[in-house]
């Protein structure tokens, strides 16, 4: 799928956000840095409505903001990039970019859990990351392997201060929480015994962070394809 062309005054957050473009003539390959400094759960951008807009279907280029709600960001907030583990907490709830527990440096990645809000990818991709909590194969939360899920949320450490690993948004949480329950009267039995295709294959010690809704931090230093705009889905990929 084509990368979106902007069509918003570039660069929209020039006073904390840099965009570095790569060098194929599509755009494919981005970068978001951080050209500020910010505390532990410190705010680093309001989403707000405009330049934001709710859409009816989903694409690579919209933000899941609700277990049927989808929305497009219309600025260059479009190119934060995915890690497992970020630099940025995404809240759909507050419509709010954080710092996560460790903050934010000039000059650092600006990445985003993209499971963390998104329950299914139609273009699963593979992060290269690099971090020792890699997933590999992202697809989306609902695609994610129910022990995967399992050791994500049994980090947690407290409402306002969560550590590394991967977050999940409310909406994401309650979907999870739903398909267990779909389980368990299907099986008769309290346990998740398989999931849908396309497992999320990380491993390493994570832990949940951020605001009460998620699960962990950090970021990533790869450049590559951006994995929004591979996967046709969201746009931007570990750089």
């Amino acid at each position: 799928m084509a990368p979106m062309k902007p069509f918003w005054t570039q660069p929209s957050h020039p006073e904390i956000q840099e965009v570095i473009y790569g060098e194929d003539e599509n755009g494919f390959t981005t970068e978001s840095i951080s050209k500020i400094s910010l505390p532990p759960f410190g705010l680093f951008a309001k989403l707000e409505f405009p330049p934001c807009t709710i859409v009816e279907k989903p694409s690579y280029s919209t933000v899941q903001i609700g277990k049927d709600k989808h929305m497009d960001l219309n600025s260059d907030l479009l190119y934060l990039n995915h890690s497992c583990e970020p630099s940025l907490i995404l809240n759909p709830r507050t419509l709010t970019l954080t710092a996560t527990s460790r903050g934010l440096s000039p000059k650092q990645p600006l990445t985003f859990f993209y499971p963390s809000t998104e329950w299914l990818l139609s273009q699963p991709f593979r992060c290269n990351c690099g971090t020792p909590s890699c997933l590999g194969t992202i697809t989306g939360a609902g695609d994610a392997a129910p022990e995967t899920i399992a050791q994500l949320k049994a980090m947690e450490i407290g409402e306002q201060g969560f550590g590394k690993g991967a977050f999940f948004s409310a909406h994401i949480l309650e979907m999870l929480e739903e398909r267990e329950h779909e389980h368990v009267a299907h099986n008769g039995n309290g346990k998740m015994n398989g999931h849908a295709n396309g497992h999320l294959n990380g491993n390493g010690e994570t832990e949940r962070a951020g605001a009460g809704e998620y699960a962990g931090a950090k970021t990533a230093a790869r450049r590559g394809v951006t994995s929004r705009e591979m996967s046709g889905e969201m746009g931007g990929d570990t750089l």
